[in-house]
């Protein structure tokens, strides 16, 4: 079930805090305080394991954070703030700035074909219709893929690897490396012509890595660790975790007939060769809101520069207007609040965010130069749990 989970890609309160906001942050110390009751309900109802939670407004306030519940259900290990998650598809922004990186050097541009760098991709075709189940008919499509339309997920590549490559046992075995899973994905048709329409794809976004080791001639986690970790002092964040930090990865739990049930020793990725750039990350609270502090900056943190403001705004600006309606379009990479239904969690129009698939979230906003992070490990996420945290942290914004 772990790795079918995959695809469709916390009881006592460890009463860890790292601070409190002080009085000048611009939140309110008796809202955030119910932040972690609320949590801790989830947890006694059987929900989640653990939660850790982050909140922070304007620059040099200390994050209100906070962890509750159970990093390890069975053997009862308290949550921890500095407890490691895998953040699967919050690894997706982290890769766009990556590559945004490469473009502020020159090395790339953002309206690249995608078969210029990796040339594996020339020939695509795009299913024009399909007439029974096992029945597609191919044309050429009207243009090549583009790099923007990887980051905004335009591109017409499938939401999932393809079924002729195992895709379950290739998420659970992680035995492909990215060049190898990057050459199959190419040869699969769009299943829509470029930039036309909006489907989220995780094919997609590993093609972004496998182009990000191309250009900078290096291995993709490699890249990011050099260009991103290290700078920003981000010292729990990778995507092979060492032995050293094991005992701190937090466990993944699924739902049992109302009950969590652990998912397993997985979560080490013993003998994995994938990086996955669209949700291989493993990282903390600390180290995510650290990221976000960087983005929310225009692009630098701690006298490290990591991106221009420049890139930051066009990173965070809407791109899929034309194709996406609704309360959330994307930006390059991110999530991008818009319009009055995005708004039902308290967050303010251009807010930007993203997800991952065992219930991580993160989100800046700008207008309330607010930082927000969201940890736990439930396969399928944790809707109430991700819903009530938002909108708490949100509505303790002070004026």
């Amino acid at each position: 079930m772990w790795a079918t989970t995959l695809l469709s890609l916390f009881i006592i309160p460890a009463g860890i805090i790292l601070a409190q906001a002080p009085a000048k942050s611009g939140l309110d110390a008796a809202a955030l305080a119910r932040i972690p009751e609320r949590m801790k309900s989830f947890v006694d109802k059987g929900v989640v394991a653990g939660v850790v939670t982050s909140v922070e407004r304007r620059r040099g306030s200390t994050p209100a954070v906070e962890a509750v519940g159970w990093q390890d259900l069975e053997a009862k290990k308290p949550m921890r703030a500095d407890t490691i998650f895998q953040i699967m598809s919050m690894t997706k922004p982290v890769t766009g700035v990556g590559i945004m990186i490469l473009a502020e050097e020159g090395k790339l541009g953002l309206n690249d074909t995608v078969e210029k760098h990796l040339p594996e991709f020339r020939g695509l075709w795009v299913i024009d219709r399909r007439e029974a189940e096992t029945t597609r008919t191919l044309k050429k499509p009207s243009r090549p893929v583009t790099i923007r339309d990887l980051l905004t997920h335009t591109s017409g590549m499938s939401t999932l690897p393809p079924p002729g490559m195992g895709e379950v046992n290739f998420y659970w075995k992680m035995d492909k490396s990215l060049t190898e899973a990057v050459s199959i994905f190419s040869q699969q048709p769009l299943e829509f012509d470029p930039g036309t329409k909006w489907l989220y794809s995780n094919p997609g976004i590993a093609t972004l890595g496998r182009i990000i080791e191309v250009v900078a001639d290096q291995p993709y986690e490699k890249f990011l660790e050099d260009r991103i970790f290290r700078p920003l002092v981000m010292q729990d964040s990778f995507f092979f975790p060492p032995a050293e930090k094991h005992p701190r990865i937090a466990a993944v739990y699924q739902d049992d007939k109302g009950k969590l049930k652990s998912a397993g020793d997985a979560i080490y990725r013993k003998g994995a060769k994938y990086s996955m750039p669209e949700g291989g990350m493993y990282s903390t609270a600390s180290d995510m809101a650290t990221f976000y502090r960087m983005m929310l900056a225009g692009g630098a943190h701690g006298g490290k520069r990591i991106l221009s403001p420049a890139a930051v705004k066009v990173m965070t600006a809407i791109h899929t207007a034309d194709v996406q309606r609704g309360g959330t379009a994307y930006g390059l990479g991110w999530a991008v609040t818009q319009g009055a239904s995005g708004t039902l969690a308290l967050q303010s129009p251009g807010a930007f965010s993203h997800g991952g698939a065992f219930g991580t979230y993160g989100w800046i906003d700008p207008a309330r130069q607010m930082v927000g992070v969201l940890m736990l490990q439930r396969m399928g996420g944790a809707n109430d749990v991700h819903n009530a945290f938002v909108t708490m942290a949100n509505a303790a914004a002070t004026p």
